[in-house]
């Protein structure tokens, strides 16, 4: 039970703020905000068609509403020249919101995608979840997703460890294997507890003076 509510916690988490789930779909989230279709595009088209910059403004932070609050307002001065005009300062504010959301995440901006982008199954499946209210088929497709993550790198670790005396290259193996095990099942933790619990050494940890880069 406490696994799947972690799992609703982070489903929710890369839902609504569009963050990037690097472990698992390291290009899904930022491929979907970065879509002419996506939702920071769409908040943005309101926007324009609104004259109303609000609808935008939760897409990025406030220390870089005074940015976004200066585009808005060349945007809709330059759209009232005409229809190029207009879909030139469409699109300058587009990427313009898109960028400055990307960088709060802290996450790189290469330009805006095609609709029709293919955002991955994880963004597709907590955008389900939200618009049906039903979280269930999110948090059990998840669940067989990370279980099967952690098997396959466990029985691979398992495989060497067990040869690891026989040579240094053998060794090496181990710890290649080793590593990615620990690392993988980290990063699901910190992602699934938050920043702030991941910062806590795990019960026992200090002890025994287990730490993982």
């Amino acid at each position: 039970m406490r696994i799947k509510t972690r799992l609703f916690h982070l489903a929710v988490w890369a839902a609504g703020g569009c963050l990037s789930i690097g472990l698992l779909w390291p290009q899904a989230a930022g491929a979907h905000c970065d879509t002419l279709e996506g939702p920071v595009v769409t908040a943005a088209r309101t926007a324009l068609s609104k004259g109303n910059i609000t609808p935008v403004l939760k897409w990025v932070h406030k220390s870089d509403e005074n940015e976004l609050q200066a585009a808005f307002a060349l945007a809709l001065k330059v759209r009232a020249k005409g229809k190029e005009a207009r879909e030139l300062a469409d699109r300058y504010f587009f990427e313009t919101v898109v960028r400055v959301h990307r960088t709060g995440e802290g996450a790189p901006f290469t330009g805006l995608l095609p609709a029709g982008t293919d955002p991955g199954p994880a963004v597709k499946g907590a955008d389900l979840a939200l618009q049906t209210g039903a979280v269930e088929p999110l948090v059990k497709w998840l669940t067989k997703e990370v279980a099967a993550g952690v098997e396959k790198r466990f029985t691979l670790a398992a495989e060497k460890k067990a040869e690891a005396d026989a040579s240094v290259d053998a060794g090496r193996d181990f710890v290649k294997a080793y590593v990615e095990l620990v690392h993988y099942v980290e990063k699901l933790y910190q992602d699934a507890v938050g920043t702030a619990a991941s910062q806590a050494p795990a019960a026992g940890a200090e002890a025994h003076g287990h730490k993982h880069h």
